[in-house]
């Protein structure tokens, strides 16, 4: 018995839906979006600390608080790690799996070495009584530098889970997307980090 006509034309129009829309498309599309909302979240704790980096309330500024070697030394940590990430890139182009997975994991140690920097500098700062309650400066400080450090530390735990799954896995297209949005998110985060360096630590010194 032949199918009905109405059946064959379903399924060519279902065919030529999947040609225009191949797998993976609409991931991409949805993580570029939540990238630009968390550039609007960046963009307010930017302006936000544009504002209130001059209210001092009496207390220390960024020239007594801010030691630039230890922030230089973050942003390096940062940077490097961008660079090991893009290794891991293109290793996964090459198909090896192998260096994919070590080029990940060197990117996760110099990520953890940021964080634990940035843990450092916060419990000093804590320590000497420049907290966050003690003004306007520091509130919007620990909140702009306090908000890229969680990120961070997301971004690790997306990491370590992504190592499980090539491990699991291997290079699959579902995998290689995913390595490839982190690689969006990690990359972004470095661009802030710049930002964060050079208006709020740069800037703050010198001024």
């Amino acid at each position: 018995m032949s199918a009905p006509a109405g059946a064959f034309a379903a399924t060519d129009f279902h065919l030529r839906e999947e040609e225009h829309h191949p797998p993976g498309g609409f991931t991409h599309l949805g993580f570029w979006i939540y990238l630009m909302s968390d550039c609007l979240i960046f963009a307010v704790l930017f302006a936000t600390y544009g504002v209130l980096g001059a209210s001092l309330a009496g207390g220390p500024g960024p020239r007594d608080l801010f030691e630039l070697p230890l922030v230089a030394l973050n942003t390096t940590l940062l940077l490097i790690s961008s660079i090991t990430y893009g290794f891991a890139m293109l290793a996964m182009n090459r198909g090896d799996q192998a260096r994919v997975l070590q080029w990940l994991a060197v990117t996760g140690l110099f990520g953890a070495g940021f964080v634990a920097v940035e843990l450092y500098e916060f419990s000093h700062l804590v320590h000497i009584g420049a907290g966050p309650q003690r003004s306007g400066f520091l509130s919007a400080f620990f909140a702009l530098v306090g908000t890229h450090g969680l990120h961070v530390s997301f971004g690790i735990l997306w990491l370590v889970v992504l190592v499980v799954q090539v491990r699991k896995r291997g290079l699959i297209g579902a995998n290689q997307r995913r390595i490839t949005c982190l690689s969006l998110f990690w990359h972004f985060l470095d661009l802030v980090w710049i930002g964060v360096f050079t208006f709020v630590y740069l800037l703050g010194v010198l001024r």
